[in-house]
């Protein structure tokens, strides 16, 4: 019965970590609909490129860097300036914890992939 218990418990947990991996045409519409095309005068087709060439539209996707930060979710936004992990003291600038990255509701990812636009040169930040 343990055993029973264990394995549903485990396949929940590995439930739990699999990666969405949107479509070009499920994120243009996802994109769209947030104000993403033409935002900052970038075209909707330049956010799916950016998303495809970053994470592979995938909402997982951490990248681990030499100077210690990771890169997160379908924009991988860097962990040093815009998020924060538990552990570490980062700038935070998008005030939102780097695990809200890598979730299936890209929300939190865009507010904060709008203010990386608004605030630094633009997509040259990627």
């Amino acid at each position: 019965m343990k055993a029973a218990g264990t394995l549903a418990l485990m396949g929940c947990l590995i439930a739990a970590v699999e990666p969405k991996l949107y479509t070009r045409c499920k994120l243009a519409k996802i994109f769209s609909r947030a104000g993403l095309d033409n935002y900052r005068g970038f075209s909707l087709g330049n956010w799916i490129c950016m998303a495809y060439y970053e994470s592979h539209y995938n909402t997982t996707a951490q990248t681990d860097l030499e100077d210690g930060s990771t890169d997160y979710g379908i924009f991988q936004i860097n962990s040093y300036t815009w998020c924060r992990r538990a552990k570490l003291q980062e700038k935070n600038h998008c005030h939102v914890a780097c695990s809200a990255l890598i979730t299936d509701d890209l929300t939190d990812a865009i507010i904060c992939a709008k203010k990386i636009v608004k605030e630094t040169d633009g997509m040259n930040y990627w």
